[in-house]
């Protein structure tokens, strides 16, 4: 698979989208960014690598404009072997944009919208509101759509740099271990949706570095090897270049929780049509192995540093 997202950098989706509040009569109004004195004042490290309380509060707002804004213009993005297209939106004095799929098979427009409202059940919060739309004829899944901090991979190509240079690396040191949880929050999800298609260019962070989670139109494999095995862990289908295992060292508790939690009956009301049961009873399968692999490893590590 190609090192960089099979959307390309055009299609990032963060934080700054949410820099809306609905306002009281339902619609949506811009909120003014704080003044920071002339920029002398430190961001200080979010208190958890997801979207912020306030901003998950604005998600059903968002899921209703994807749904009903009217669309004054589209084009093709150019990139991806899913062509998706950029379509822009207006409500009443609201503008944004979004972005449109519809691949069909093995990767599915419906996976996207089935792995947004499982973040929701979960409380991940890692994943840009989605719902289904229909373009030009055809049906597909609506992103919302706005320009990230950095991804990944840009910053794994700017650090290179930075040390050749003898600059600071990024991010710096109070934000390093929001970024970690958020990596291994991120290995979790993708072992839990079996998303064989994460790359460096899909992971992408905030101004305060959160991360946020982009593409996944190859999640929820159901073949035996993906609800066997888990994409990372001690007997993951994934490994580093040396060969050894990528492992899941830390996680949030609460989140475990309710991974643990999940049964059919919940996560079909949650998902609905853009699941089959044989992807559903898939992902069960691996909310097992998945448990018994943090388990393990919180044994290994030890609770307290495991557990956040």
């Amino acid at each position: 698979m190609n090192a960089r997202s099979r959307w390309g950098a055009a299609a990032l989706f963060l934080t700054a989208a949410l820099a809306l509040v609905p306002a009281n009569a339902g619609g949506l109004v811009k909120t003014p960014a704080p003044a920071n004195a002339g920029g002398l004042v430190k961001t200080p490290a979010p208190a958890a690598p997801q979207y912020t309380a306030d901003e998950v509060a604005q998600r059903e707002a968002w899921e209703k404009f994807l749904a009903t804004a009217d669309i004054v213009k589209s084009e093709p993005i150019g990139e991806g072997v899913t062509h998706p297209w950029k379509l822009y939106l207006k409500a009443g004095d609201v503008e944004k944009k979004a972005a449109w799929k519809n691949p069909t098979g093995l990767q599915h427009w419906k996976y996207e919208i089935a792995a947004y409202r499982l973040d929701k059940l979960l409380g991940l919060n890692m994943l840009p509101p989605a719902v289904e739309r229909e373009f030009n004829g055809k049906r597909g899944a609506l992103l919302l759509w706005v320009d990230s901090k950095t991804s990944l991979l840009k910053l794994v190509e700017d650090n290179e740099k930075a040390r050749k240079e003898g600059r600071k690396e990024e991010p710096p040191p109070e934000f390093e271990e929001i970024v970690g949880r958020g990596k291994y929050i991120t290995r979790i999800w993708d072992c839990l949706v079996a998303n064989e298609d994460r790359t460096q260019e899909n992971i992408l962070y905030s101004a305060d570095w959160r991360t946020l989670l982009i593409d996944h139109s190859f999640a929820f494999r159901s073949s035996a090897e993906y609800t066997d095995r888990l994409v990372y862990g001690r007997n993951g289908l994934k490994k580093y270049e040396n060969g050894d295992p990528i492992l899941i060292k830390q996680a949030p508790r609460e989140l475990v929780d309710r991974i643990r939690a999940l049964d059919f009956e919940t996560v079909k009301k949650a998902v609905g049509s853009t699941l089959t049961t044989k992807e559903i009873n898939s992902l069960l399968g691996r909310k097992k192995i998945l448990v018994a692999e943090i388990e393990e490893m919180a044994k290994l590590i030890g609770e307290s540093k495991f557990y956040f």
